[in-house]
């Protein structure tokens, strides 16, 4: 089957507006790196566009309807978002959902330690990672830190420029003749990946007095006796600058990922080059077309979840019954719920799992059934099933939903690709698709195509993303596969 590429579609506004919609989402990038920092912008957009949070919602006895807007958030690491339509909800929903983890470093409970003159944070790698990627990149520091008194300390170290950067270390190519001999998947060890945060034994200010060769240092041995000089030196920052001590590490977190902006890719600038695409370049698109529609006559819902990368698992991840229980919330709200309405709400709702898929790569073409992969600026991409080998852990979408969406794409004049993820006994990989279909809903994968997906800097194409947002805002507004 033919395939277009976007970008010869467009007339000049389109690509205008292909550009623009760019400049938002590389802005999102750059100021959402976590899943907190993510909530974080999308409830003060939302709230920008009239939605009101659930909680407020129930506390003040609202009676929600038709254009209503709300939104709840679970342990700001996760999100759902509602806008009240026409039909009743027993009749369903039409649902994007994506997640905002992205693969990283995150720091220990016990971290701080110094060997050979050097400060450490002790590291454990989350998600999907090649280790050996992580090394000897400038890295950020991002998280919270909560005291027992209950306050909330905000890091965000090493985006600005003048900020300080950290970095993982790696071995010289003269000393590394064993480690060479390694495969990929062990010459960097995970226990390796520890952050480099320093090397001064002391903290230089107005009070420093220097040592002068040959004269005793009458410090010396308290500062043996309490800490190793350089840990001092950097807890003395940390509580000076921060105010964290070292206690402080057991009730924080704080993920280490790449440093710097999302930048154009490409002298056409036709890319995204940043971190974090996975997933987030189906979470914006996703939450701007929640945003945007009006007047729909299903519920529109989208719900940006953390814990994919490492199964859906936790309080915020997709399997929590942290969207369902909103959903009671909001049914409630709307003088519709009882236990049999939330059912059927669930099993008549559709859902797009918002997702990226691996673009084809001629570098490694090998790794590709070409006809069956997605290629970077041919649109949004469909995949109607995952799963590993014999489509095992797979959400397989029906016909009769594959059909009603293309219905609904090509009528919105959105540019779409079919895709599997990488060839047969090679590829696979899972979502959160699985986990919304156990509610009988129907359930499709759909996202972007990335190149270098899981790696510290990914790419996309322009095109695909704003595709993506057509066509997200298409289903919302359309999708009902009783009227099919």
């Amino acid at each position: 089957m033919e395939r277009l590429n976007a970008w010869n579609t467009y007339d000049l506004a389109a690509q205008d507006a292909c550009m623009t919609f760019a400049e938002g989402y590389k802005s999102f990038l750059d100021e959402g790196k976590t899943e907190r920092e993510c909530v974080d912008y999308f409830v003060e957009e939302a709230e920008k566009n009239g939605y009101i949070e659930l909680g407020r919602a129930i506390a003040e006895g609202k009676e929600l309807k038709a254009g209503d807007c709300v939104y709840s958030v679970w342990m700001n690491k996760s999100m759902a978002l509602f806008r009240i339509g026409e039909k009743p909800f027993e009749e369903g929903m039409n649902i994007l959902g994506a997640h905002i983890d992205s693969p990283r470093l995150d720091v220990k409970q016990n971290p701080l330690y110094e060997d050979g003159g050097i400060g450490y944070l002790d590291t454990h790698y989350y998600g999907g990672i090649k280790k050996y990627q992580y090394v000897t990149l400038p890295l950020a520091l991002h998280g919270v830190v909560v005291k027992k008194s209950g306050e909330t300390i905000l890091v965000n170290i090493g985006e600005e420029d003048d900020d300080p950067v950290f970095f993982v270390s790696d071995l010289l190519p003269h000393l590394a003749q064993d480690q060479m001999k390694k495969n990929a998947s062990t010459f960097i060890e995970g226990e390796v990946l520890d952050l480099i945060i320093g090397s001064q034994p002391v903290v230089i200010d107005a009070d420093t007095k220097p040592v002068k060769k040959g004269e005793k240092d009458e410090t010396a041995d308290k500062k043996a006796s309490e800490k190793s000089t350089v840990t001092k030196a950097l807890l003395k920052i940390l509580k000076d600058v921060y105010g964290i001590e070292e206690e402080d590490f057991i009730s924080a977190e704080l993920e280490i990922v790449p440093a710097g902006k999302a930048r154009d890719a490409g002298l056409d600038r036709s890319m995204v080059l940043a971190y974090g695409q996975d997933d987030r370049v189906c979470a914006y698109p996703s939450f701007r077309a929640q945003m945007e529609v009006t007047d729909i006559a299903r519920t529109s819902c989208t719900l940006l979840v953390d814990k994919e990368e490492i199964g859906s698992v936790g309080a915020t991840g997709m399997q929590s019954r942290f969207f369902e229980n909103a959903l009671a919330e909001v049914m409630s709200l709307c003088g519709q719920y009882s236990e049999l309405a939330l059912r059927r709400t669930l099993a008549n709702s559709a859902m797009l799992s918002s997702d990226v898929s691996a673009a084809f790569d001629p570098s490694y073409a090998a790794a590709f059934e070409k006809k069956n992969a997605c290629f970077l600026g041919c649109g949004m991409v469909f995949n109607k099933f995952t799963g590993a080998r014999g489509k095992s852990g797979s959400n397989d979408a029906n016909a009769e939903y594959l059909g009603a969406l293309r219905k609904v794409m090509d009528d919105a004049s959105v540019l779409y690709q079919t895709a599997e993820l990488g060839r047969v006994d090679l590829g696979g990989g899972g979502t959160i698709a699985y986990i919304l279909a156990l509610y009988g809903m129907n359930v499709i994968d759909s996202g972007v195509a990335v190149l270098s997906m899981h790696a510290p800097w990914e790419a996309t194409s322009k095109a695909d993303i704003y595709e993506a947002y057509k066509g997200y805002k298409a289903f919302l507004q359309k999708m009902d596969m009783r009227n099919m």
